[in-house]
C-alpha cells in the first residue's frame, strides 16, 4: 500500500539522540552523549515521587497543575498566568512554534544550535532560518538581526547554546532588541542557566519584564535531573501563554513530573551543591582538554565543546573505545557532557591517550 504523506516531511530530519555508552575492555560504560544529569533527584524529590505513586499512575494529572504553576509563579515573582507548561522545555519551544506560525512564516535561529529547533518548525510547516554562528561559536546577533524579514515570527536564542555551551552578552542582547520588530517574538531559551557563571549573561526574567515581545524557557530537566520525567515551562505575556495551553498535547505533563518538580522547588539550597559541584568538574574538564591541545571553547553549561572539524568522527570513535559515548556532530566538534567526577576522570584520561596515540 502506498501512503500519500505530507509533502515536505522529507526536509524533516529525525531527532538523533545520544547513543548509549559502549564497553571498554575493562567492562566500563560512560554515557556522555545526552547532556544528563549524572546525580540521581535529591532524596526528598526521591520520597515525593514514591509517594505519589498509589493512585496517580491510573489516573489523568491534573491539566492545570495550580500548584506547580503557582510555585514557579512565585519563585519567579511573575502571575500565574504568564506560566505554561510542558514536556520538558522541548515540547514547549513546539508549542510556540505552532501558536505563531502558520505554513511559510520563518523561525529563526542560531547554527548550529539546539538540534529540535529545525524539526519543530519543519513540522509545523514553518521555514527554518538558521544564522551561522560567529568565529567563537557564539550568536552572531548583528547577522541575526539582518535576517529578520516580514515572515519572521521567531526567533530563538539559546542561551548557554547547546552545543557550544557560549553565551551572549547582556548589552549586545539588549542591541538586538533594539532592532527586532515588536510583533516578532524572542524566544531566550535557558535550559541551562543554572550552570552560568559568565557575569555578563543576560538574565532572561528581566528581559522578559522590560520588552513585551520576549519570552523565557526553563526545563527540570537538566539541574533539577528530572529529564526522565519530562517537564518544562515558558514565561511569557498571557496572550502568548493562552495559546500554548491551545496547542498543548493534552495531559503531556504527569502529575508524578509535577510532584517531582513542585519537590525539586523546595529543595533548591541543596540542589546548588549538586550544581556548583557540576560547574567545578566542567571547569576541570575544560582546562584539562585545553591543555592537551585539544580546541575546547568554554562552556557556561553541563558540557564542553570540542571544535575538532573533520577529525570529529574519528575523535568520537576514539572515545568510544575507551567506554564514552560522546555527541558527535560530523564535520564541526563533539560535545561531552559532563559527568560525575570518575566518568570526567575517564575523558580526560581517553583524551590523552588519543592524542598520544595520534602524535
Amino acid at each position: 500500500m502506498t501512503h500519500a504523506f505530507r509533502p515536505g516531511l522529507d526536509r524533516v530530519a529525525a531527532y538523533k539522540p545520544g547513543k548509549p555508552a559502549p564497553v571498554d575492555g575493562a567492562g566500563r560504560s560512560f554515557k556522555l552523549s545526552s547532556n544528563e544529569n549524572p546525580f540521581d533527584p535529591l532524596p526528598a524529590v526521591l520520597r515525593s515521587i514514591t509517594g505519589a505513586l498509589p493512585g496517580v499512575v491510573n489516573r489523568y494529572p491534573n491539566l492545570a497543575a495550580p500548584e506547580l504553576t503557582q510555585a514557579l509563579a512565585d519563585r519567579f515573582d511573575v502571575a500565574p498566568e504568564n506560566i505554561a507548561l510542558g514536556a520538558g522545555s522541548v515540547e514547549v519551544a513546539g508549542q510556540l512554534i505552532h501558536a505563531l506560525t502558520a505554513p511559510g512564516d520563518e523561525v529563526m535561529f542560531a547554527w548550529r544550535s539546539f538540534e529540535a529547533y529545525p524539526i519543530l518548525t519543519r513540522v509545523a510547516g514553518a521555514v527554518p532560518v538558521e544564522v551561522p554562528l560567529d568565529a567563537d561559536a557564539r550568536h552572531d546577533l548583528a547577522a541575526m538581526a539582518g535576517a529578520v524579514t516580514e515572515r519572521t515570527r521567531l526567533i530563538f536564542i539559546c542561551n548557554p547554546n547547546n552545543p557550544t555551551g557560549t553565551v551572549v552578552g547582556a548589552a549586545q542582547l539588549a542591541a538586538f532588541m533594539q532592532l527586532v520588530p515588536e510583533q516578532v517574538l524572542v524566544v531566550i531559551d535557558e535550559a541551562y542557566v543554572h550552570f552560568d557563571r559568565d557575569p555578563g549573561s543576560p538574565d532572561g526574567l528581566e528581559y522578559f519584564r522590560r520588552y513585551p515581545n520576549v519570552a523565557v524557557l526553563h526545563t527540570f530537566s537538566k539541574a533539577y535531573g528530572l529529564a526522565g520525567l519530562r517537564i518544562g515551562y515558558a514565561i511569557a505575556r498571557p496572550e502568548v501563554t493562552a495559546h500554548l495551553r491551545k496547542v498543548a498535547l493534552p495531559f503531556a505533563v504527569s502529575q508524578l513530573a509535577q510532584v517531582a518538580a513542585l519537590a525539586s522547588l523546595d529543595v533548591e539550597a541543596e540542589l546548588t551543591e549538586r550544581i556548583d559541584l557540576i560547574v567545578r568538574e566542567r571547569e576541570r574538564v575544560y582546562a584539562a582538554l585545553a591543555e592537551l591541545g585539544l580546541p575546547a571553547v568554554r562552556s557556561e553549561a553541563n558540557f564542553v565543546w570540542i571544535a575538532t572539524g573533520a577529525r570529529s568522527e574519528a575523535i568520537a570513535a576514539g572515545f568510544d573505545l575507551h567506554g564514552i559515548s560522546v555527541r558527535c556532530f560530523p564535520g564541526e566538534g563533539v560535545r561531552v557532557t559532563i559527568g560525575a567526577p570518575e566518568e570526567n576522570d575517564a575523558v580526560i584520561a581517553a583524551a590523552h591517550s588519543l592524542l598520544v596515540g595520534a602524535a
